[in-house]
């Protein structure tokens, strides 16, 4: 029996979980599943440090349990994406119109306070790229993250903030990303992203182990022909995000008995 699926892996199909164990003896992975599972592991338990995590995306909801889970493996922890904005308003910024989980404020603030009593550098935008609308044709200007005017949006991270990934970025000799800067499927809202990939691939030349995983970022490396100058592209959506929060995955699970 041989298990190639590491994108069913987190769910207990009959396929993955059950039929393995018929075949004690005689069961294996598959070259993509051993791929994940080794690269994965690369950076959750054999990481060399300084490691860095870049968490981006719309949701806080859906990155929290990463967040938490990697809050005691990582040196860095860079938030960018429309997450960003509940992490500044927790912090008591004004963000317009701009995404936000109200729900979850008190978590974020959690999330920062832990990150703090652990010596885990966390690193929220200081400045935004705003627009009047979520348009391509939308006005836009640089502002403040925590000072977002009445009526605008936060649709990418700026300059300044760029300038502070980066730099965190080329001392870094393991990361990690999930999920993009920004709009990035909106051209004028794509330079945080193609910055943040950028400047990963050029650390991964000097030397890092870089991995990228999760659908809006693996469109980002593709769409700007970063495949082949980062170090492993995960090909897992569910599944690897359930590794990354620490959860066993059981397709995984079941070739070990």
């Amino acid at each position: 029996y041989m298990n190639d699926a590491f994108g069913t892996a987190h769910r207990a199909h009959a396929s993955t979980a059950i039929i393995a164990d018929f075949f004690p003896e005689n069961k294996l992975f598959g070259y993509v599943m051993s791929n994940e599972v080794s690269n994965l592991n690369k950076v959750v338990k054999e990481g060399e440090h300084p490691i860095t995590a870049i968490l981006g995306g719309a949701n806080v909801s859906g990155k929290i349990e990463i967040i938490n889970h990697l809050l005691d493996k990582v040196d860095n922890l860079i938030i960018g994406g429309g997450m960003m904005f509940t992490f500044i308003k927790a912090l008591g910024g004004e963000i317009g119109n701009s995404l936000v989980e109200d729900d979850l404020l008190e978590t974020a603030s959690e999330a920062m306070k832990k990150a703090k009593d652990l010596g885990v550098n966390f690193y929220i935008p200081s400045d935004t790229i705003v627009a009047d609308k979520f348009d391509n044709e939308a006005e836009k200007q640089i502002c403040p993250s925590g000072y977002v005017p009445d009526g605008w949006m936060g649709l990418d991270i700026g300059p300044d903030t760029i300038q502070t990934f980066s730099e965190v970025i080329e001392i870094s000799k393991t990361i990690l990303w999930n999920g993009p800067m920004g709009v990035f499927e909106m051209e004028p809202f794509a330079k945080g992203t193609v910055a943040v990939g950028d400047y990963i691939a050029s650390a991964t030349k000097k030397g890092a182990f870089s991995l990228v995983g999760g659908g809006d970022s693996v469109a980002a490396v593709k769409k700007y022909n970063l495949e082949d100058k980062v170090s492993y592209v995960s090909t897992g959506g569910g599944a690897m995000l359930e590794m990354l929060e620490g959860k066993s995955l059981p397709g995984i699970e079941a070739m070990k008995k």
